[in-house]
């Protein structure tokens, strides 16, 4: 903004409208004035981008009580009758001054109507008169506003300079304020000088030392070092000194949502440290903090910092809402210990893998009873150890043994979508994946999974997989039915019954230990070339 208006104001080329954005207490009117100052300012003979500030021009401009330079709060004056008034009056060449300045304060709160009659008069106001346009929220300022103003965003202050200037004005007060007491006071007000200034005010204390507890205290913070121990007794998983501790800050005064903010804040800045180790140089952290945060970022992994982010976010909206604070902040403890040390998805099925598929410890003693579990009988007699059980899932060695563990348990729908749906990929006594086919239930891995853990009291694994494996259970039962059948057909005995019954086919081929004993004895007794000579069946 400085670079651009020194070389407007060098070459006279000054636009007619400035729009000044930016969030609370950055400067916006300030500047604006500033703006009057350099326009108007007596001491040289045009415009300055240097006014001095003693003239009675810049005096009375600083004051507040300068003719031509107007502060308008659209906030207070929303109508379109004071745009007409102002329409008016820019028609009149300014009687004390240089130029004529129009500084309206908030101005995205002026009606409709308003912001159209102000438009003619932006776009070619005379050369006697500029409009100063300042807000807070700029998107609710229409475009057509916005495309006849030259636009100058304000940053926030850095936290630096705002500890500066918070330290030269405790200095002129004639107060003594810790480094600390102003890190607190420069992090609280988010970049915002005005909001600086009167927790500045507030905190100060003429003939005494203001201390960062007493900051803290009037803010209602929770200590930037207790808050990390509390975020490390979390991370381990110790509910009950993480209770503790938020016990303890809640006696001193500390509110549980800002508690819950705090952490929050010490989540994202781990996690941005864990990115840019440079977020660390942070001025309003002390360098103890620093120490601990670049520690901590270390060894806590991106994943368990951005579910930690998550939980305190859903955790805040719950405090929002709850009956009591602090019961809704002593459940979001209680579920960030426990979840702390709970590992990504894919370990989980890793883990659970290998303990599937993990042989079972043998029963026999090991050499001289090392490891076992004995037990001294009469006499220095020693006990045989005690065997360890053999795991449930011994029993299912190959998947029949599982698809015959749903038939006998008459999982009739389960069986036959297994059957017709299942191409296996792998299997081992706990672990299943297989290829879903024909349109496969959404919900036959989960279904499959939960009945076998129900029927056999063991944990199984059951995963897709796009890579095609083995051919269904019905697709094989089908082709050696399929099988059984042309071997049947091509049989002398069979051929001859077709040659008997020319409209007969076969239907069924059935194994010996499924045919009823008669029907080998009724088989012997039939002479087939008698049948087919004969043909004693010709009239029945």
């Amino acid at each position: 903004m400085v670079r651009t208006l020194t070389a407007s104001f060098e070459q006279g080329r000054i636009a007619q409208a400035f729009i000044l954005t930016g969030v609370r207490g950055v400067g916006k009117t300030t500047t604006a004035r500033i703006l009057a100052k350099g326009l108007n300012c007596e001491r040289g003979d045009g415009p300055t981008i240097d006014p001095c500030g003693e003239c009675p021009a810049c005096q009375r401009i600083a004051a507040g009580t300068h003719v031509e330079v107007i502060e308008m709060d659209a906030a207070s004056n929303t109508g379109v009758d004071y745009i007409r008034e102002i329409n008016d009056a820019v028609r009149y060449r300014p009687a004390e001054a240089r130029y004529k300045v129009y500084i309206i304060d908030e101005v995205h709160m002026l009606t409709t109507s308003s912001f159209n009659a102000l438009l003619k008069t932006l776009e070619e106001p005379p050369e006697h008169v500029v409009f100063i346009l300042a807000t807070t929220e700029i998107r609710k300022v229409p475009v057509t506003v916005l495309s006849r103003c030259q636009r100058f965003d304000l940053r926030r202050i850095e936290p630096e300079a705002m500890i500066a200037y918070l330290a030269m004005v405790s200095e002129k007060e004639g107060a003594t304020i810790e480094d600390g007491a102003l890190a607190l006071i420069a992090r609280a007000a988010e970049g915002s000088m005005r909001d600086a200034l009167s927790i500045l005010d507030q905190a100060l204390t003429p003939g005494t030392e203001t201390t960062a507890e007493q900051v803290r205290a009037m803010l209602g913070l929770a200590d930037r070092g207790r808050i990390i121990d509390l975020f490390e007794a979390i991370m381990r998983g110790d509910a009950k000194a993480a209770l503790d501790d938020l016990s303890r800050q809640y006696a001193d005064g500390a509110d549980p949502a800002v508690v819950l903010k705090d952490l929050a804040d010490l989540t994202h800045w781990l996690s941005v440290i864990r990115i840019s180790e440079s977020a660390a140089d942070d001025p309003t952290v002390g360098p103890d903090e620093r120490a601990r945060g670049r520690d901590l970022a270390g060894r806590l992994s991106m994943r368990v910092l951005t579910r930690t982010w998550q939980m305190l976010l859903k955790a805040l909206e719950e405090v929002a809402i709850a009956p009591n604070a602090m019961m809704a902040a002593e459940m979001a403890l209680i579920r960030l210990t426990h979840v702390a040390d709970l590992p990504p998805p894919e370990e989980l099925v890793r883990r659970l893998t290998e303990e599937s598929t993990r042989p079972a410890p043998s029963t026999t003693p090991p050499p001289n009873g090392g490891g076992a579990r004995l037990s001294a009988i009469g006499g220095g007699r020693v006990a045989a150890p005690e065997p360890v059980p053999e795991s449930p899932l011994a029993a299912y060695p190959s998947f029949a043994d599982v698809t015959a563990l749903l038939s006998e348990n008459r999982e009739i729908r389960l069986l036959e979508a297994i059957e017709t749906h299942v191409s296996l990929v792998a299997y081992r006594p706990g672990v299943i994946e297989f290829h879903p086919v024909e349109n496969a239930p959404a919900d036959l891995a989960a279904r499959l999974a939960d009945t076998l853990r129900r029927l056999t009291d063991a944990r199984w694994s059951v995963a897709l997989t796009d890579t095609p494996g083995e051919p269904t259970l019905a697709a094989t039962k089908h082709a050696r039915e399929t099988e059984a059948r042309t071997r049947a057909e091509d049989h002398p005995m069979v051929k001859a019954a077709l040659a008997v019954f020319p409209d007969a086919e076969v239907r069924t081929v059935r194994r010996p230990a499924d045919t009823p004993a008669i029907l080998p004895t009724m088989l012997e007794r039939i002479d087939v070339d008698e049948m087919i000579d004969d043909d004693p069946f010709e009239e029945d």
